[in-house]
């Protein structure tokens, strides 16, 4: 019914995506009234709207900070709720230059295009199906469908939540954000930040108080790693005083990195200063089996190190007993588990910031416990260091619901398969809006490149979840 006239739009939808990726849109939460969340976001914003407007939808900035396309008319609104804001992306670290679209061996590399430009692109060149087809056909639709794009959903879903204070909530919708065949549950999400100060010096670097530690931590960075990635990169710099001795010192950091088998560089500054570079995989946080921590691992070795010094950093040490280089929760029982899978934990920062160790935790949390349960272990083992980021409560739905059964049904029917709904611990827009599921992109299989080095999408896919969305809207629009 759809599939033809998007097999015609191949180039264009392939145009779109690419022009998306081109802006870095990484979401910069800013003062100024123009550009809520930083010039390239509003840019690819008014990009994507001049597209729609282009293709005949109505459109709608919402004062910088999301916008929609629209057609159809009656009282009910359908709402589709994607983003055009990225994580960030180190060049060197890629293949092909993340903002510059790559197009080869069947797929299009750059920031964005699984998460979450290509879905939205293909949900906009789906609508266009839809409405060109029934107004060819002249049928009749009694619904509104309504495409809406956030540019803080990476953050702190701001776009979203003033989406909400100024605009029509949808009846019913999907998020194409997540993975086919549909979504029942998404986790709730828990950000934390663990903080203690450290010892302080004085302008001199003399210790304040009489017992002065051998080793004084100067800086610590993990590259502004974002709290819903695993982290790829963490250095520390410390300085050591007697009466250690740096050669003994790196003696001992050289056995100990051997003994775990990690990846950390050991790099003399001087003759009283020393870093370590840490080297993970980066993945999705919902994911951290598919990445390798580098913040952990360093925390580690610098713990046996500090043990070895007889220097106590309560922090750092609970840290180690608690979490260590686990992503499950059991060494902070924690290890939670219902249909909507396991709890995981990753520590995806850690930085010192006026003379204070900070470590941010990210957690996806089964959906049948509640996120307090979780926040009070952490209170209790961690005393007075927990500080709440932000809570996002999870989202639950039966399987039999019509919706969930409608767009499975959709998707089973279109593959051949008969796949049933699955839970995540991604956070998706769905949950913003009542009867609202999470419903593609990512096809059963696939790896997941969502925040991952050389992210990509099959163009092949691409166009079948069109397709497939065509399907889903029209079916939720005639209904």
């Amino acid at each position: 019914m759809f599939q033809n006239y998007i097999i015609s739009q191949k180039q264009n939808i392939i145009g779109g995506l690419c022009d998306l990726i081109t802006y870095p849109s990484i979401s910069k939460e800013s003062l100024d009234s123009h550009f809520p969340f930083g010039k390239a976001c509003s840019d690819c914003l008014k990009y994507f709207l001049n597209l729609a407007d282009s293709l005949g939808f109505r459109t709608k900035n919402i004062d910088g900070y999301c916008g929609y396309a629209e057609f159809g008319e009656g009282k009910e609104l359908i709402g589709i709720v994607g983003h055009l804001d990225v994580v960030p992306a180190i060049e060197e670290d890629w293949t092909y230059l993340p903002f510059t679209p790559t197009i080869a061996n069947g797929r299009i590399y750059g920031r964005g295009t699984i998460d979450d430009k290509g879905p939205v692109i293909a949900s906009l060149y789906a609508m266009k199906s839809v409405m060109d087809y029934v107004k060819n056909n002249d049928i009749k639709l009694n619904k509104r469908i309504r495409l809406i794009v956030g540019l803080n959903e990476e953050k702190n879903w701001k776009c979203i939540e003033y989406y909400k204070q100024k605009e029509e909530t949808p009846t019913i919708g999907f998020s194409p954000d997540s993975d086919f065949p549909c979504i029942f549950a998404e986790k709730s999400v828990i950000s934390i930040i663990l903080k203690e100060p450290l010892p302080i010096f004085n302008s001199n670097g003399i210790f304040s108080k009489i017992n002065q530690p051998a080793i004084h931590i100067e800086e610590i960075n993990c590259g502004n790693n974002a709290i819903n990635v695993v982290p790829k990169i963490c250095s520390i710099v410390f300085s050591i005083r007697k009466p250690l001795i740096i050669t003994s010192v790196i003696s001992f950091l050289k056995k100990t990195i051997e003994k775990y088998n990690y990846d950390i560089d050991i790099y003399k500054i001087d003759n009283n200063r020393i870093k370590l570079t840490s080297y993970g995989v980066a993945s999705h946080s919902a994911h951290p089996e598919l990445g390798v921590n580098a913040i952990t691992k360093l925390i580690i070795i610098f713990q046996d190190l500090l043990k070895e010094c007889k220097i106590n950093i309560p922090i750092l040490s609970k840290f180690c007993e608690y979490i260590g280089d686990n992503y499950s929760g059991i060494n902070i029982g924690l290890n939670i588990e219902d249909e909507s899978g396991k709890l995981t934990l990753n520590t995806s920062q850690f930085y010192l910031e006026d003379n204070i160790i900070n470590i941010g935790i990210n957690l996806r949390v089964p959906v049948h416990t509640k996120p307090n349960e979780v926040i009070s272990v952490f209170e209790e083992k961690f005393i007075n260091n927990v500080s709440i980021l932000g809570i996002k409560d999870s989202l639950f739905i039966d399987k039999n619901d019509k919706l969930i059964q409608t767009l499975c049904n959709i998707f089973n029917e279109s593959c051949n398969t008969n796949l049933e709904p699955i839970a995540i611990g991604g956070a998706t827009y769905a949950r913003a809006f009542p009867n609202c599921v999470s419903f593609g992109m990512n096809f059963p299989g696939d790896k997941d490149m969502c925040h991952q080095v050389d992210e990509f999408v099959d163009i092949n896919k691409l166009l079948f979840a069109c397709n497939i969305y065509a399907k889903a809207i029209y079916e939720l629009a005639k209904d």
